[in-house]
């Protein structure tokens, strides 16, 4: 079974965010100790001079347990928030670590994108389309139940 990743996420938060705790509890809601620990790991990325090697000094300088960490570091390289280099990448220039990544900027660029042209969309064939897709989503739906 897949596993999905809460977020709580209204669009009038995303013009009132400002700093690095805004977006931590949008990411993790609910789950303080996550937020400390995805906190923590996106500022000693970000404040690295290359990958870091491993995120278990957190661990011992915060306070954070090994458990927290892995969940918001899983998380958050789930969410494309981090990524890991391996030492045979070339984006890594030989050293193996974690880093900041910019998938998940590009993904939701990409949405906003593709929702901006679905919504320009206004051909008939493309409201056929989207109209039989929606129906078959309708059996579907019953079907499984």
């Amino acid at each position: 079974m897949k596993e999905f990743t809460k977020i709580e996420l209204r669009h009038r938060q995303i013009r009132e965010l400002d700093d690095i705790t805004d977006i931590v509890a949008i990411l993790f809601p609910g789950n303080r100790n996550q937020q400390h620990a995805a906190a923590r790991i996106l500022l000693a990325l970000k404040s690295a001079r290359g990958p870091l090697p491993s995120l278990t000094l957190l661990e011992h300088q915060y306070g954070v347990s090994r458990r927290t960490l892995e969940r918001a570091r899983a998380k958050l390289a789930r969410l494309g928030l981090i990524e890991h280099l391996s030492s045979l990448s070339k984006r890594a220039n030989g050293t193996p670590g974690w880093r900041l990544s910019g998938r998940m900027s590009t993904a939701l660029r990409q949405l906003a994108e593709k929702i901006d042209a679905w919504q320009g969309d206004r051909r008939p064939e493309r409201r056929e389309k989207d109209e039989s897709l929606v129906a078959m989503l309708c059996t579907v739906h019953y079907v499984r139940m």
